[in-house]
């Protein structure tokens, strides 16, 4: 499985985690200039932006190693252009990372939901 299916496959399974977990999915893949937020999702009336790293081991550091200073100013530039589309001016919202590591197959080994991980709102 070459590295762009991987990642569809764990967004399909941050997304199957989520909605069993009573998450609403507003949408998949959105895109801006400022970048992409893999998944939109809404829970207790919180808007949550989540990033999702998938590996399928350990050789290159941990899934949640990918978020960087640099991905999560990304994230947060994409969430207010989204915020700003959408009219949201007054809503609860954070960024999460669900990291995902892999076996063959591929099946899910693990699945760690980071919540608020990314903190600073101020891009």
């Amino acid at each position: 499985m070459t590295r762009s299916p991987l990642g569809a496959w764990g967004e399909a399974a941050a997304r199957q985690y989520l909605e069993g977990n009573g998450y609403r999915v507003r949408a998949c893949n959105w895109r801006c200039a400022e970048g992409e937020i893999d998944l939109v999702a809404e829970t207790e009336g919180t808007l949550v932006f989540v990033e999702v790293k998938t590996r399928r081991g350990a050789d290159f550091g941990t899934p949640q190693d990918a978020v960087g200073p640099r991905k999560a100013k990304n994230l947060l530039l994409a969430a207010s252009r989204y915020l700003e589309e959408q009219k949201l001016d007054d809503v609860d919202w954070r960024v999460d990372v669900i990291a995902i590591t892999a076996e063959p197959g591929p099946r899910v080994l693990n699945l760690e939901h980071i919540t608020d991980a990314v903190e600073d709102r101020v891009p």
